[in-house]
């Protein structure tokens, strides 16, 4: 029988390689897991004791499709909080996660055979999703003369040579953990209102940033739902900052033109989001939630610390600024191997698991590694000794 063109996507290297560490790890050998996005802790206990009172004595039926409005609120307020920015709880909808409120996003703001733009390297998802709806990808070659991020002259240059309909930006991004500045921000989604081309911000790692970056004002953190009154989509998440990945819960703050149009299509693609996830997530917000968040936060970076600190012993000269999230993407060239073998010899000779740039760039990805500090620090301190070791055996 027929399968359909559009399912023809390469799948996420990172989740093979989490396959093999756990193939690894039941077979009885010693597996340090630094390739997964995924935060060590879990939930905080706020959350979990929610949870648990709502599987006592809650109602978990169906929501309303863009989620619970207690949840709604609480996001919007959030915004108000954090950022001094006002956003109608209307505007915000509760996705399954943020894959599903990319899906949701794209659905809604493109068509088949729209052109949108996006940064290379950066999170596959984002490219594999819009090719599988019919979108023509336009990749944006962004190294460290543009900190990894798209620029107004580069959307200019893709625009004149045969139009443009979207772009994704995602700051903190994955894999590089580098982030947009306010006034680039700000270039960026005018140049986009401007010319009718949709903004959507990924900003899934917001609150994990480190240096002179956590330093700044709520009001000065760079942030496009100040644009959404001009069209741009913001995708956030539970995932990372929350550190609730499982629960699978994620939103948009949309345009008022868009909320209708996601409203149907979720009501759609999956009735609503998961009950006991919307309304235990109420809880991420109390102060309990976001002391717990700030701890995680605080131990992200003592483990990039280590990392940096050890750049040198692990011979790597060439890293993207790692301002934000929680990874390290470095040059491993220097090694004469390409990434998906210096991985693949990583995980059997040292047990270290670690990604393959070739998730995040189809171009130069053969020369570049991520590695993920989400883990507990004693396994970060742990992995990254086995590599330095493991190196001087090649």
């Amino acid at each position: 029988m027929k399968v359909s063109r559009r399912s023809h996507v390469p799948p996420f290297a990172v989740m093979e390689v989490l396959a093999e560490a756990n193939r690894l790890r039941d077979a009885g050998a010693s597996v340090l897991n630094l390739c997964a996005g995924e935060p060590s802790t879990g939930a905080s206990d706020v959350v979990r004791r929610r949870a648990i009172e709502l599987l006592e004595h809650g109602d978990l039926g169906y929501t309303e499709s863009l989620g619970v409005p207690a949840l709604r609120r609480a996001i919007a307020e959030h915004y108000d909080r954090w950022y001094g920015v006002e956003v109608d709880p209307a505007r915000v909808a509760v996705t399954t996660g943020s894959s599903g409120g990319f899906l949701l996003a794209f659905l809604a703001a493109f068509d088949v055979g729209d052109r949108v733009a996006l940064a290379r390297p950066g999170y596959p998802a984002y490219k594999n999703i819009l090719r599988a709806l019919g979108c023509e990808v336009v990749e944006l070659d962004c190294g460290p003369e543009t900190r990894y991020q798209p620029t107004v002259s580069q959307l200019m240059e893709a625009y004149y040579d045969g139009g443009l309909d979207g772009l994704v930006v995602a700051s903190p991004a994955n894999p590089t953990g580098t982030m947009i500045l306010p006034a680039e921000l700000d270039a960026v989604a005018s140049w986009c209102a401007d010319h009718d081309v949709r903004l959507v911000s990924d900003e899934i790692y917001h609150g994990i940033t480190y240096g002179d970056t956590a330093d700044d004002a709520p009001e000065a953190l760079p942030t496009a739902a100040r644009y959404v009154g001009e069209g741009a989509v913001v995708v956030n998440s539970f995932s990372k900052y929350w550190a609730m990945t499982g629960w699978r819960l994620g939103w948009l703050v949309l345009p008022d033109e868009l909320v209708g149009p996601v409203d149907a299509l979720a009501g759609n693609v999956a009735l609503s989001p998961p009950a006991l996830a919307q309304h235990a997530g109420v809880a991420a917000f109390s102060p309990e939630g976001y002391a717990a968040a700030a701890e995680n936060v605080a131990r992200y970076a003592a483990s990039r610390e280590l990392v940096l600190s050890r750049l040198d012993d692990l011979g790597w000269s060439r890293v993207a600024p790692a301002d934000g999230a929680f990874y390290v993407y470095a040059d491993v060239s220097g090694d004469r191997l390409d990434s998906v073998t210096w991985c693949e010899r990583l995980l059997a000779e040292a047990g270290v698991a670690l990604t393959p740039g070739t998730d995040f760039d189809g171009v130069r990805g053969g020369d570049w590694v991520r590695l993920s500090f989400a883990a507990a620090p004693a396994t970060v301190a742990e992995a990254v000794e086995r590599i330095v070791a493991w190196r001087r055996t090649l």
